[in-house]
């Protein structure tokens, strides 16, 4: 049975609290089951450096989305519905924006694996700090993006059990309570933003006309719109969590 308060951590009192809810009240209480999963390291590693590096590349993602902005309002400025414009402007002003999205998936991949890496750091960190509130095991925080359909709930899930053991920096023994609400911005702009991307791609893959080319580059607009809106908000989740994760390891866990 979960704590009545936290609803996180095993309840170990008649109360049905769990040891850091019910606090010295708890000390008479029978210590709870050993946690289920075991910590792969038993010191924290600090996640600042590869913070630092997915936010650069985060930064990066909007500067390429910039660019395919430029490109697309370029190409809506030529083919504008009512004749095809000269083939060989055309073709540069197609080229251009095909190379501007050619760098937004190179950023893309580039970001993806380092964000990847930072997220197994700070689970891993989780796992110090609280191994029993974490909802999967460890190795679950790379495989989890890669595992189709499972991977528009699974990556959130764990990171809802990090952010919620980082954020408890009580001395008491009491549960702090920090709002989901970056965890829960930055997962539904992404989610959202890869959906409608797609959509947007499609689309102005199957426009043949200059009207047709016209009406796709709108969606596609507004896509890389969303994409630096996700890339804004994952910042701030990034920065959060890790500033949290510092906060935490400052009451006495070694880091190295």
């Amino acid at each position: 049975m979960l704590c009545s308060t936290c609803r996180i951590r095993p309840s170990v009192t008649a109360e049905g609290r769990c040891l850091s809810c019910a606090g010295p009240v708890a000390t008479a209480a029978p210590a709870p089951a050993a946690p289920l999963f075991t910590a792969p390291q038993q010191r924290l590693r600090s996640p600042d450096g590869l913070a630092r590096a997915v936010v650069v590349l985060l930064v990066i993602a909007v500067v390429a989305d910039l660019l395919s902005v430029l490109a697309g309002l370029n190409i809506r400025s030529l083919f504008n519905g009512i004749a095809m414009p000269d083939g060989a402007e055309a073709s540069r002003a197609d080229n251009l924006y095909a190379a501007t999205g050619v760098l937004q998936v190179l950023v893309l991949l580039a970001t993806a694996a380092v964000f990847i890496i930072w997220f197994r750091r700070v689970r891993l960190n989780a796992e110090v700090f609280d191994a029993g509130a974490q909802p999967m095991k460890p190795g679950w925080a790379v495989g989890a993006w890669f595992v189709p359909v499972a991977n528009l709930v699974l990556p959130r899930r764990i990171a809802g059990g990090i952010w919620t053991t980082s954020a408890q920096t009580n001395t008491d023994g009491t549960w702090r309570s920090v709002s989901l609400a970056p965890v829960n911005l930055w997962w539904g702009a992404w989610i959202f933003s890869t959906f409608f991307s797609r959509y947007a791609s499609q689309k102005y893959s199957d426009a043949g006309n200059a009207q047709e080319i016209v009406d796709a580059v709108g969606p596609m607009l507004a896509a890389d719109v969303l994409d630096m809106v996700a890339a804004g908000l994952a910042i701030l989740f990034v920065r959060k969590l890790t500033r949290m994760q510092g906060e935490r390891a400052a009451l006495g866990h070694p880091v190295c």
